[in-house]
């Protein structure tokens, strides 16, 4: 049986961040907020570098989505790099 998160269900948030020296807005849950922050600490960056690094490789894409998409897969397809100890 599968139950609701641990703290709920929450909308997103909007941050700003600054990325090649511009400031952007970005909205994201709260969830994808918190495992952004783990990832940026276990590879010992800042926030806004782990973003920068995430939107340059976002942009080379053939089809770029939007920046919050790109965010949201990087964090699911590297959830085992992200989260072990």
């Amino acid at each position: 049986m599968i139950t609701a998160p641990p703290t709920g269900f929450h909308g997103p948030i909007k941050r700003s961040v600054t990325i090649a020296g511009h400031q952007t807005s970005i909205s994201l849950e709260p969830v994808f907020w918190a495992g952004l922050e783990a990832a940026a600490a276990k590879h010992a960056l800042p926030l806004n570098a782990l973003i920068a690094e995430i939107d340059a490789i976002r942009i080379r894409a053939d089809a770029p989505p939007n920046l919050a998409s790109a965010l949201r897969s990087w964090l699911f397809s590297n959830m085992d790099e992200n989260y072990s100890q």
